[in-house]
C-alpha cells in the first residue's frame, strides 16, 4: 500500500477545500433562491423561521462539503478506477445514499430540535424527522445533490485526464485555437522494457508499468510538471518555462523520480523480480499547442522540440548515462541543484537532425 507523499496530501487538501467552498456556495445559493421564490409568491407561512432554516442549511452544507471533499468524492473517484463502470455506479449510488441519509438526519434533527425547542432525542423531534424523510423536500434535495456530486466527480476525472492546471485553461477555451508556447519537455523511458516484458509476461508487465507510473506521480507533482502522454513504457512530461526553471524543477524531477523508485525496490523485486530503471532526455523551445481530433479531442503539442527531446533521450544508451539534456536547456538553468555538476558530452549528430547539437549530462558530487 502506497503512503501519500506531502505533495499528494497537499493536493487532496486543496481539492477538499475547493469542494467545501463550492458546495457551501451552491447549497446557500439554492437556499436563498427557494426562499426568495416562496416570498415572491407569498407562499411563506407564519411557521417559517428564516434564521433556523438558514442555520440548518449552512450546517448541512458544511458537513456535506467536509465529508464530500475529504472522503466521499475520493472514494467514488477511486471506485471508477478500480471497478468496472457498472459496478462502480452501484458503489457510488450506495455510498451517496448512505452519506446523504446521514447528513440529512443530522440537518433535520438540528432544525426540528431548534425549531421545536426540544432535545434532539425527544418524541416530537423524532416524529418530525420521520415526516421529513418521506416528504417532497427530502426527495428533491436528494436528486439535486446527486447531480451535483456526480458533476463534481466528473470534473475531478476530467481534471485528472488533462492534468492539474490544464483543465481550467481548457474550459476557458485557451487551446481552442492553436497557440505558440515556449515549454520544457522530458522524455522518460524504462530501460530494457522489452526484455522485462518477455520475462514476466504481458499481463504482469502491464501492472509493472502501472506501478511505475503511479510511483513517479508524486515526483512529477512536486516538480510542477504536467504529464503530456504515456506511450507504452515511456512518459512525456512538460513544464511551462517559469515552473520548470524555478528551483530547477525540470532537472530535479528526474532525481525525484529515481528516489521514488528506489524507495520501492523491495516491492518491485518481490512482485516482479525487476526494479525499473529509466533514462531521460530534456530540451526546451517553441511549440504549437491546441485541441486536435474529432472523434476524440485532446490537447496536443507539435514542433521540432518534441522530436529533438526524443532523440536526446535515445542517445543515453550510446553515452552510457541516465540523463541527457541539450546545452540550450543546461544554459538557461539559473539554479543548479546542490550536489550536481554539469558535464558536457560534446557535439553529436542526432538521427533525423541536419545540424549537430551539444549534449550535457549531470554527475553527483
Amino acid at each position: 500500500m502506497n503512503i501519500l507523499s506531502k505533495e499528494e496530501i497537499w493536493y487532496y487538501t486543496k481539492r477538499a477545500f475547493w469542494v467545501l467552498f463550492a458546495w457551501v456556495l451552491i447549497f446557500n445559493v439554492l437556499f436563498f433562491y427557494e426562499y426568495l421564490t416562496l416570498m415572491d409568491n407569498d407562499a411563506l407561512t407564519s411557521e417559517y423561521d428564516f434564521t433556523i432554516s438558514f442555520k440548518a442549511s449552512l450546517l448541512v452544507s458544511i458537513i456535506a462539503g467536509l465529508i464530500g471533499g475529504t472522503v466521499t468524492l475520493n472514494f467514488m473517484e477511486r471506485s471508477l478506477r478500480k471497478y468496472a463502470f457498472g459496478k462502480a455506479l452501484i458503489v457510488i449510488a450506495i455510498t451517496y445514499l448512505i452519506v446523504a441519509l446521514i447528513i440529512s438526519l443530522i440537518g433535520s434533527v438540528f432544525y426540528y430540535s431548534d425549531y421545536l425547542g426540544k432535545p434532539f432525542h425527544s418524541k416530537e423531534v423524532i416524529a418530525a424527522v420521520k415526516v421529513f424523510f418521506v416528504g417532497w423536500l427530502f426527495i428533491k434535495n436528494l436528486i439535486i445533490w446527486l447531480f451535483i456530486v456526480l458533476g463534481t466527480v466528473i470534473v475531478f476525472m476530467i481534471n485528472e485526464k488533462y492534468g492539474p492546471g490544464v483543465f481550467p485553461d481548457y474550459l476557458k477555451g485557451k487551446y481552442f485555437s492553436p497557440k505558440r508556447e515556449r515549454r520544457i519537455f522530458m522524455f522518460a523511458d524504462i530501460r530494457n522494457a522489452t526484455g522485462i516484458a518477455e520475462a514476466i509476461g504481458e499481463e504482469k508487465y502491464f501492472h509493472f508499468l502501472k506501478d511505475f507510473f503511479e510511483d513517479i506521480a508524486s515526483a512529477i507533482q512536486k516538480s510542477q510538471g504536467e504529464v503530456y502522454q504515456y506511450v507504452g513504457d515511456e512518459v512525456v512530461i512538460t513544464w511551462k518555462m517559469k515552473n520548470g526553471l524555478r528551483k530547477a524543477n525540470a532537472l530535479q524531477c528526474f532525481y525525484r523520480m529515481r528516489d521514488a523508485i528506489k524507495k520501492r525496490e523491495t516491492y518491485y523485486m518481490k512482485r516482479y523480480g525487476y526494479v525499473p530503471t529509466f533514462k531521460v532526455g530534456l530540451h526546451y523551445g517553441a511549440v504549437m499547442v491546441g485541441e486536435l481530433g474529432k472523434i476524440k479531442r485532446d490537447i496536443a503539442f507539435s514542433g521540432d522540440v518534441l522530436n529533438t527531446t526524443a532523440r536526446i533521450q535515445a542517445s543515453c544508451n550510446e553515452h552510457q548515462v541516465d540523463i541527457l539534456t541539450s546545452s540550450d536547456f543546461a544554459n538557461i538553468l539559473y539554479q543548479l541543484p546542490k550536489g550536481l555538476k554539469k558535464e558536457t558530452i560534446g557535439k553529436v549528430h542526432l538521427r533525423g537532425k541536419s545540424e549537430e547539437i551539444t549534449l550535457v549530462t549531470y554527475r553527483e558530487v
